[in-house]
């Protein structure tokens, strides 16, 4: 064989084709980009890259826990609610103690890892479908925020509370630099270690990978209840960044989560993804927001758009698979 014909056969349209699919999202990410570039000069400046991250920061967290519990082949709504009631309780800590801002921030981690904790142990111990779980923590989460503000928000915080997410270091705030360090470290934890595999295990084979010695109800208990410490994290860098409380903080970021894991690639069913698309997920879906609000695009159109792209992603995905198979 000449390398010609060798080089013929390794860029041809099947390759080409196999190629497109697994990089679909870098494409479109790339495509989105350039099209707001070429509307908008604003778009692509060092403010507007900044105000991106700055968005996709409390979404990363919570996305980055859906990630685990999607891998498992299970889902978490709760966590937009989680956010409010750890919010609510990181506000009311901060305004009772208002010179141990430090406690705040513990109280609110606390809260989700408690809320996450529960959900964990209804799905493996009780093995109440995940999602009929997470749905009634949805519901008691948001009644319990409201329970802690007396169904009002909690305002009149100390300036220090501010300082958890507005501060800057090396031009970024602490909840960019949170995001960056949390993708990184997810990434090698489920790349490189044990607990990685068996998160795997239990979503690609839940049977196979207790016969492997796996302790799947361990392993189910864990990935909720790091969701759930997630959000809390999560709620209170939202809570910070307007100094307030607001039991109705966080309302319908679960469905932007679960909408940056399936766009970044994993599989509904369990056992297929990674970190890594997860954040290209997240970054899409705000990049798209934030170019889509600079051409003032009406927030139904952009529900629309969006709505779209999640299930032309999930299509593509079952697409891909079926030419594995």
């Amino acid at each position: 064989m000449t390398i010609t014909q060798d080089t013929t056969r390794r860029f041809s349209a099947k390759w080409l084709q196999d190629l497109a699919v697994r990089y679909a999202m870098v494409i479109v990410m790339v495509l989105i980009i350039s099209f707001f570039l070429y509307r908008s000069a604003r778009f692509g400046t060092v403010d507007n890259v900044v105000t991106i991250l700055i968005a996709a920061a409390p979404f990363a967290l919570i996305a980055l826990g859906q990630t685990l519990v999607i891998l498992t082949g299970g889902i978490d709504l709760s966590v937009g609610s989680i956010i409010a009631l750890s919010a609510m309780s990181g506000a009311l800590t901060a305004k009772t103690f208002p010179d141990r801002i430090w406690l705040a921030l513990l109280v609110a981690v606390a809260v989700g890892l408690i809320a996450g904790s529960i959900n964990g142990l209804v799905v493996s111990i009780i093995n109440v479908p995940p999602f009929i779980a997470t749905l009634g923590m949805l519901t008691l989460a948001s009644g319990l925020a409201f329970v802690v503000g007396g169904g009002a928000p909690i305002n009149g915080l100390p300036a220090a509370y501010g300082q958890i997410a507005n501060t800057e270091i090396f031009g970024l705030t602490i909840p960019v630099i949170l995001m960056i360090v949390s993708i990184v470290g997810f990434g090698i934890l489920m790349k490189r270690t044990a607990y990685g595999m068996r998160v795997y295990a239990v979503g690609g084979n839940r049977l196979a990978a207790e016969i492997a010695g796996v302790k799947t109800g361990r392993i189910l208990f864990s990935v909720y209840a790091i969701s759930g410490a997630l959000a809390g994290l999560s709620g209170i860098m939202l809570s910070s960044r307007v100094i307030s409380g607001s039991p109705n903080l966080g309302q319908g970021y679960e469905l932007d989560a679960i909408a940056a894991v399936v766009i970044g690639g994993a599989s509904l069913l369990g056992g297929r993804g990674t970190i890594w698309g997860t954040a290209l997920g997240l970054l899409l879906i705000q990049t798209l927001n934030n170019g889509l609000d600079i051409l003032t695009v009406p927030a139904y159109w952009q529900d629309v758009i969006k709505g779209v792209l999640i299930v032309t992603a999930v299509a593509v995905d079952v697409w891909a698979s079926k030419r594995r198979v």
